[in-house]
């Protein structure tokens, strides 16, 4: 759980920014979206070789434009 203190002469908006921000780097966040719908084994298997493929891609496409 990410817990925030407030601080002295700290306003409420720079209280939410800085619990926000832990937020995002705890990646809570992100473990509640994947477990809102459960995904057989075999789907993630599925999902997982189709964005490395598009990874892969993306690297082959990066490597292309370079200049030497």
């Amino acid at each position: 759980m990410v817990k925030v203190v407030k601080r002295n002469n700290e306003s409420t908006q720079q209280l939410m920014r800085r619990f926000r921000k832990s937020v995002s780097r705890s990646g809570k966040l992100g473990q509640v979206r994947k477990k809102r719908w459960f995904v057989s084994k075999s789907e993630e298997r599925r999902l997982a070789k189709k964005k490395a493929i598009r990874r892969a891609r993306r690297q082959r496409a990066k490597r292309g434009r370079r200049r030497y």
